[in-house]
């Protein structure tokens, strides 16, 4: 891996995995609002944003501790990370994971059919079709495509969820604060904040193949701890307009849009909307590519060739033809809704737990043997 790293950049080193990161978490729930609704909002203002809080703080823990680990195998793909983790278990996770995609990609596909719904008046197909089409070429170009949208996709979508903020609080800042002075049951703002972490966090394992450019321990503790508040900070932007027309938004299918219809502002609807298309492209990159650099990695080893262009673009066509279909099938609210507490369970028991047992014992005692080599 140090290797690979000669000449990174100090923004590839510790901002690209956060921004890489937050790419696979803001998916089509969060970009839209129904995740936040689903698992934040029932708590209250003040209780889902320590929900929020919670979530972030996992994030960063275990995605530092996800770093320092991949790092000191060499795992550049999550199949080499886990079968060095959980040994001839490491197909638990190969099962998560693709169940994960599954549903991900369909929760995606939901999200830009509804978008082009509401802008437009599209068919729902419209929308999945023109998303299958971005994440397709995209992932058919390799790392640097793939890199290249994390970046400039996250410059794009900090800037629209800050302006979004300055506005909702000219227009209905008001209401934002009597939302929050509102007295409200924090009930469940704990196992919110677990849940969302726990099927979320798998972002962490997802974004891999960037943490080429990292050049030691500290370079991946420091890239995880940043990584939390990375991907929590536009959430919780959101979050904050959103309190304006608490508790009713909590059952609208499209927060975001509910919201922007308030503002009343045409031409941000415009951009607001184009950011989430944007969201849901580098979430979707990010799954697919993750699958096509797990299948390079075994190629490298077997064969010594590289995944050319054309096969990746067969692989991401695939699973994404069956996904799109699952989310015509299903519907957004319905798949945030019962999939993700599933997926939540799994990747507790595959993933977060033999991280934070098995996984940083041995990166303490690989500390422990290093430090004692120095001393002698």
């Amino acid at each position: 891996m140090s290797g690979t790293a000669a000449g990174s950049s100090w923004f590839q080193r510790f901002l690209l995995p956060g921004f890489a990161m937050k790419a696979v978490i803001i998916g089509g729930g969060y970009a839209t609002g129904r995740e936040l609704a689903e698992y934040f909002l029932p708590a209250g203002p003040w209780g889902g944003l320590t929900g929020m809080m919670l979530a972030m703080l996992l994030w960063s823990v275990i995605a530092a501790a996800t770093f320092a680990y991949a790092r000191m195998v060499g795992a550049l793909d999550y199949r080499t990370f886990f079968a060095d983790l959980l040994g001839p278990a490491w197909i638990a996770f190969e099962i998560a994971y693709l169940l994960f995609v599954i549903l991900i990609l369909a929760v995606f596909g939901a999200s830009a059919g509804a978008i082009g719904a509401a802008m437009f008046g599209w068919p729902g197909f419209v929308g999945a079709l023109l998303l299958a089409a971005g994440i397709l070429a995209t992932v058919s170009l390799g790392n640097a495509a793939v890199e290249g949208v994390f970046k400039y996709v996250s410059f794009l979508l900090y800037g629209v969820y800050a302006l979004f903020l300055v506005l909702s609080l000219s227009r209905f800042g008001g209401r934002i604060a009597a939302g929050f002075a509102t007295p409200a049951p924090w009930d469940g703002w704990a196992s919110g904040g677990l849940t969302y972490a726990s099927y979320n966090i798998i972002g962490a394992v997802v974004i891999l193949p960037v943490l080429r450019h990292l050049t030691s321990t500290r370079d991946a503790v420091i890239a995880g701890i940043v990584a939390g508040p990375l991907a929590m900070a536009p959430a919780i932007l959101f979050f904050t307009c959103m309190v304006a027309f608490y508790p009713a938004i909590g059952a609208e299918t499209l927060p975001s849009d509910f919201l922007l219809r308030q503002l009343n502002a045409p031409i941000f609807h415009l951009l607001f909307q184009a950011m989430i298309f944007a969201a849901l492209l580098e979430s979707g990159t990010g799954a697919v590519h993750a699958i096509n650099e797990r299948i390079a990695g075994v190629l490298r080893r077997r064969r010594g060739a590289e995944l050319r262009a054309g096969p990746r673009a067969a692989i991401a066509g695939t699973l994404l033809l069956v996904c799109m279909f699952v989310a015509e099938r299903v519907g957004l609210i319905a798949l945030i809704a019962s999939g993700y507490r599933l997926l939540a369970y799994l990747f507790l028991a595959v993933f977060v737990l033999p991280l934070l047992t098995l996984g940083v014992a041995r990166l303490l005692r690989r500390s422990s043997v290093a430090a004692k080599k120095v001393a002698a």
